[in-house]
């Protein structure tokens, strides 16, 4: 199983018109998994050749929010209220990487999602624990 996820035209991870985003394209594998493999840019880059944890930690952010977002015609879309982020190991940039999101626990309007971003290896190289709130159906009114 791999459907492709809704994407937007401006978001830095998923838009698809964002000049200066990254443009990943994510997938549902299993019920409550998503993935995407990429390859990060050195542009991206904090110290020489490792990715810039901030960016690092958008990446998570996006792959934990998107485990609850589904496919089709009603995607689920959830605010980040906390994340957790530990960093086990430099994340280089223009190398392969797997990331993957998987629910943890839909508690209504409020879930938590793991997010990993493994090296071909399959190493750990960071990982998020995100709690995760539905957006306001008002505020999807419109939005690409």
């Amino acid at each position: 199983m791999r459907i492709p996820q809704p994407v937007s035209t401006q978001c830095f991870v998923c838009g698809v018109s964002n000049p200066v985003g990254l443009k990943l394209k994510f997938f549902q594998t299993a019920p409550g998994e998503v993935t995407t493999e990429c390859k990060i840019p050195e542009n991206y880059q904090g110290y020489p050749g490792i990715v810039h944890g901030g960016i690092v930690a958008s990446i998570l952010d996006e792959i934990a929010g998107r485990a609850y977002m589904g496919t089709g015609e009603n995607p689920r879309f959830m605010y980040t209220a906390r994340m957790k982020v530990r960093y086990r190991r430099n994340v280089p940039v223009n190398q392969p990487l797997r990331l993957v999101g998987t629910q943890i626990k839909d508690r209504g309007r409020m879930a938590t999602a793991e997010g990993v971003i493994y090296d071909q290896e399959g190493n750990r190289l960071a990982e998020c624990e995100s709690l995760l709130v539905d957006v306001p159906s008002e505020m999807l009114e419109g939005v690409d």
